[in-house]
């Protein structure tokens, strides 16, 4: 018959033996340890988790428009270093590149500036400035500009494949430049509109006619 195991008084090689004492010791350090816990739990019953005790609906603030872009461009572009400033080139790009992809842009231009500017240009469709169905007193351009989840990749009707962060890249660039020019040559005139920190800062206007050109120019 083999022979039973007696968990509290052997130990294999190298492992400490269980001993009346051994166990002794233990029951005391668990009970200092509970007492302790049973301590620190009071002090936290007792102290005050916030300094104003006062929380009502006041202290419930509200985001609108690219303001929670501005208070935290990290939830959209991963940060504010270099990196962040790449990923906004890219999603000017990739405005550019799903017209090419679509088949209605067959250049992309991209220019970096002395001063730390940098612009994109196509020969696409340009951007429409026709007024929104949804927001009469502002135009399809500034509503892409100054809207989140807003353009032509959502229903598929637009873009067959599209890159980027869909509806929220042009946006969010507008939201985090000090300065943004737009430039829109589309059906024969030359529309023209500036923003600041992903406001506009003037009405959309229109240049002029023009012949030789369209398509959309970001600086």
């Amino acid at each position: 018959m083999a022979k039973a195991l007696d968990l509290f008084s052997y130990a294999p090689d190298g492992a400490l033996e269980v001993t009346a004492e051994n166990k002794a010791m233990n029951s005391k350090s668990r009970s200092k340890s509970t007492s302790g816990r049973k301590s620190s739990q009071s002090k936290i019953k007792s102290g005050k988790a916030y300094v104003n005790d006062d929380y009502t609906a006041d202290d419930i603030e509200v985001l609108e428009g690219l303001e929670p872009v501005r208070r935290r461009p990290g939830m959209y572009i991963g940060g504010t270093d270099s990196h962040a400033l790449h990923h906004l080139l890219a999603e000017v790009l990739d405005n550019s590149m799903d017209e090419a992809i679509a088949g209605h842009a067959t250049w992309i231009e991209f220019a970096l500036h002395a001063d730390g500017s940098a612009s994109v240009r196509d020969n696409g469709r340009g951007i429409p400035v026709d007024p929104h169905p949804k927001f009469k007193d502002k135009s399809a351009l500034e509503v892409i500009l100054t809207t989140l989840h807003s353009g032509g990749k959502f229903g598929g009707k637009v873009y067959a494949t599209s890159g980027g962060l869909h509806g929220v890249g042009l946006s969010v660039v507008n939201a985090l430049s000090d300065q943004l020019i737009i430039e829109v040559a589309r059906d024969g005139k030359l529309w023209r509109q500036n923003y600041s920190r992903g406001a506009a800062t003037e009405k959309l206007k229109l240049k002029g006619e023009i012949k030789n050109r369209r398509g959309t120019l970001i600086t």
